[in-house]
């Protein structure tokens, strides 16, 4: 980071494990991420290296598992995979705040509850404190307080299952 920037990290960036009510209708919600690979798995492609991004997923006492999905649906964009997951095309890895809405709808459903994917942290970076515009500062201090009124970085963490 370069000097006179100051980060506020908000809330934790979780990956998390989604399928539709109907997708799920007749299969087996798998105990752990391994099991995920039974199922249809909706996947993203990077556009800079083409490769699948598969994601190590944690539980709550702390073990470590990967979370690979059969490449049935494959996507260049979190809100397409999104998209197809609720479509019941199968399961999808994404951020708890991509889905959230979803989830609190019943239009997707959260498998492996008590595992995720830690992808860093949602943050807001800014020029440093002692020279900041009125607006920005107004802005930050919006954000913060969004945050902490709505409890965003509770329902944001996949590790709350």
């Amino acid at each position: 980071m370069s000097p006179g920037i100051v980060a506020r990290a908000l809330a934790p960036a979780h990956i998390i494990a989604v399928a539709s009510p109907t997708y799920m209708r007749g299969r087996v919600s798998p105990p752990d991420p391994a099991g995920l690979q039974a199922l249809d798995g909706i996947v993203m492609r990077s556009l800079q290296t083409g490769r699948i991004r598969h994601w190590t997923m944690r539980g709550a006492a702390g073990r470590e598992t990967g979370a690979l999905l059969q490449e049935k649906v494959v996507v260049n964009e979190p809100s397409a995979m999104r998209e197809a997951a609720l479509l019941g095309l199968g399961v999808a890895l994404l951020a708890v705040p991509n889905v959230l809405p979803a989830l609190d709808k019943g239009e997707l459903v959260r498998l492996v509850p008590r595992w995720y994917a830690d992808a860093g942290a949602i943050s807001v970076y800014f020029a440093s404190r002692a020279l900041l515009p009125a607006k920005t500062r107004a802005f930050v201090d919006w954000v913060i307080d969004a945050f902490r009124e709505q409890r965003l970085a509770e329902r944001f963490a996949g590790s709350l299952g």
